[in-house]
């Protein structure tokens, strides 16, 4: 007997989802919201991504990309439409359940690295040292006794997630040469 993936209903609803352009553009801003409030966490993680300003760098994973700059603060920001990327990140990996099961165990997921060598070394020091700090942003909420208690609770919850999905099958890697779908024209601005 054939057991389907619990995921399954997961990665059939992505593939056949197609947000609005607006959602898009609100999502990507948001994602850079919270990606500058985590670098901001970490004085040297600036420094690594101050040294490559101007830079740009377009991440993609299936329809979804985005193209982001490096600003002179050493922060992040959305690059302008057509903007040459410098560095091409791409999800080598189609199905959510994979991506998922990979930063799950603690592992990126697979991924196609094209361009700047050193901005892709320092891409890739921030993502092995740089950590978002939940339960601090937490307590200045709720306070420190709640966040602590309620951080606890995430981590059980974690644990027993990564123990699940540790159980659940893989798909099968695919065979040969990983293809990457082309970029998506960026949505139209409103008149």
């Amino acid at each position: 007997m054939n057991n389907p993936s619990p995921f399954s209903f997961l990665q059939s609803l992505v593939t056949r989802f197609q947000p609005p352009a607006w959602l898009v553009d609100e999502g990507q801003q948001k994602l850079v919201l919270f990606l500058n409030h985590v670098l901001m966490q970490e004085k040297e993680a600036q420094n690594r991504l101050l040294r490559k300003k101007g830079s740009v760098v377009h991440v993609r994973w299936g329809l979804f990309a985005l193209d982001l700059v490096i600003t002179p603060a050493g922060l992040l920001d959305r690059a302008a439409p057509g903007a040459k990327p410098d560095l091409l990140l791409a999800v080598a990996a189609e199905s959510p359940t994979v991506v998922l099961q990979s930063v799950m165990a603690g592992k990126a997921p697979p991924v196609k690295i094209e361009g700047d060598v050193q901005l892709a070394a320092e891409l890739g020091w921030l993502a092995d040292n740089l950590r978002w700090d939940v339960e601090e942003d937490l307590s200045r909420i709720i306070g420190d006794v709640p966040a602590h208690t309620l951080a606890g609770f995430a981590r059980q919850a974690l644990t027993g997630l990564r123990q699940f999905l540790a159980q659940a099958p893989v798909p099968p890697a695919p065979s040969g040469p990983v293809t990457v779908p082309p970029a998506p024209a960026p949505p139209k601005a409103a008149s």
